[in-house]
């Protein structure tokens, strides 16, 4: 058996893997990283490119089947087989393949291809072929998709996330399970694309989304154009010549029974920390609990383990998970004396039609803390001439300060309004200093504009009645 020595092992070479190599190969030749099945990212490979592809394909459809509104008919036939061939070739011949370069210029000896699992603290065994034996570890492992045992009888027609790009052709009917990011982006594209779609969720609850009026907004958008059942369980599926049967209850107790050629299951991740023997590294539960895991340091349990990206489950998005693999290899290169990184304002969007934003401090998130909610519907003179005014926005500002605490947005081109709200709240800014900017007539950020010139009407309100008591 080969033993190697080294100071730092990587554990993963995703997103935060390799976000972690490229600062600590800057400082040492005393690393190797371990790679567990093929070179290329989640969000490469299977997370934010593919998806993108397919949604913008989605996109296309949908606007010909739109466009008579605007006086200009149109029509097209969906060839879900060139869908699918050209999401596959811009994938890996583009993004895929940008990683794999970026790969093959790391020097041989810093790779080791295998899974990885503790034998002890400070030792990992690689498919018990090689011996690692390393003062520091950052573990950048991933996730994987999560299924319940419920589809176990329909698995030869369940996609997840991992395989659903891999189809030759669209399939004629889906039932998407789950209400979350992959769900919601996926189950719109298909259903945009001609495939007979249903959704079904579990909590009633659209991801990300916490304030009530918020999740309604979204649930009412989407459902005008989607089957959704929102809450329930699956509670059987069974598989005959049709295709796959599932059964499923709704709170009220009635059940919907309905067959489909293919179940795509995206109720969620599970990290794959639970392959790594973790209670023979030190952790006496052999999993992280909760806090155990430093956000600021990316450290685990005062050991000497760091642990980044998907692994963590707490913000799986591709600049958090790159963050976290710096910051994580910043603190092992730094060992035993952490340094608290400030993290970036939260940002999440999903890119759905109309797309969902959640920015900085959620409303769940702000508690107790006194707070201005400024909000109007997306019906700004640019969302009339798009005809897209489903939506609403929220942008939550301190009662006293007027400083941007966060937002939550659901309408057309919220990515772009959320970029602007992350950049003033990375800087601190007031409502009134994001005022100050000038806003083009007529544009989308109209509305950012409008929005806060109601926040701060609010706050001047509340202000007045402070003063009268």
């Amino acid at each position: 058996m080969k033993t190697l020595n080294v100071e730092y092992a990587i554990i993963g070479a995703g997103t935060s893997g390799l976000g972690a190599y490229s600062k600590i190969s800057r400082q040492t030749d005393s690393l190797v990283m371990i790679q567990d099945g093929p070179y290329g990212t989640t969000c490469a490979r299977v997370g934010c490119m593919p998806s993108k592809l397919l949604i913008t394909a989605a996109d296309h459809a949908h606007d010909l089947s739109h466009s008579d509104f605007f006086g200009v008919p149109a029509s097209g036939r969906v060839d879900g087989r060139r869908v699918l061939e050209r999401l596959r070739r811009e994938r890996d011949e583009r993004f895929v393949a940008n990683n794999l370069r970026y790969v093959e210029k790391i020097p041989a000896h810093h790779k080791l291809e295998g899974r990885a699992r503790f034998v002890a603290p400070k030792r990992l065994m690689v498919d018990d072929a090689v011996e690692v034996r390393a003062e520091k570890v950052i573990i950048a492992c991933g996730s994987r998709p999560a299924i319940s045992e419920v589809f176990t009888p329909v698995m030869s027609r369940v996609l997840t996330s991992d395989t659903v790009f891999e189809l030759e052709d669209l399939p004629e009917s889906v039932a998407v399970i789950g209400m979350g990011v992959i769900a919601l982006e996926l189950g719109q594209a298909l259903h945009r694309l001609g495939v007979r779609t249903t959704l079904y969720g579990r909590s009633g609850r659209i991801n990300a989304l916490t304030h009530p009026a918020m999740q309604q907004q979204a649930l009412d958008a989407l459902s005008a154009e989607l089957e959704i059942f929102p809450s329930g369980r699956v509670v059987s599926t069974r598989e005959d010549a049709q295709g796959a049967w599932i059964e499923f209850e709704q709170p009220d107790g009635q059940r919907v029974s309905r067959v489909y050629e293919r179940v795509l299951v995206a109720t969620g991740r599970t990290s794959n920390l639970d392959r790594l023997g973790l209670e023979q590294a030190g952790l006496e539960t052999g999993q992280p609990e909760q806090g155990q895991i430093d956000s600021r340091t990316m450290r685990c349990a005062n050991l000497p383990i760091f642990i980044a990206g998907d692994a963590t489950d707490e913000l799986p998005v591709w600049h958090e998970a790159y963050d976290e693999g710096r910051i994580a290899a910043h603190n092992a290169l730094n060992y035993p004396d952490p340094t608290p990184a400030a993290r970036r304002p939260p940002l999440t969007v999903i890119f759905t039609d109309p797309q969902i934003a959640v920015i900085g401090q959620s409303y769940r998130h702000l508690g107790e803390r006194e707070v201005v909610i400024g909000e109007l519907p997306f019906s700004s003179p640019r969302h009339v001439v798009w005809n897209k005014v489903a939506g609403r926005m929220q942008v939550y500002l301190d009662a006293h300060s007027e400083v941007i605490l966060g937002a939550e947005l659901v309408g057309h081109q919220a990515e772009h309004l959320a970029h602007l709200l992350a950049l003033a709240m990375t800087h601190g800014m007031t409502a009134e200093q994001v005022l100050e900017m000038p806003v083009y007539h007529p544009s989308a950020e109209e509305l950012l504009r409008d929005v806060l010139m109601d926040a701060r009407k609010k706050c001047a309100h509340q202000q007045a009645e402070r003063a009268m008591c």
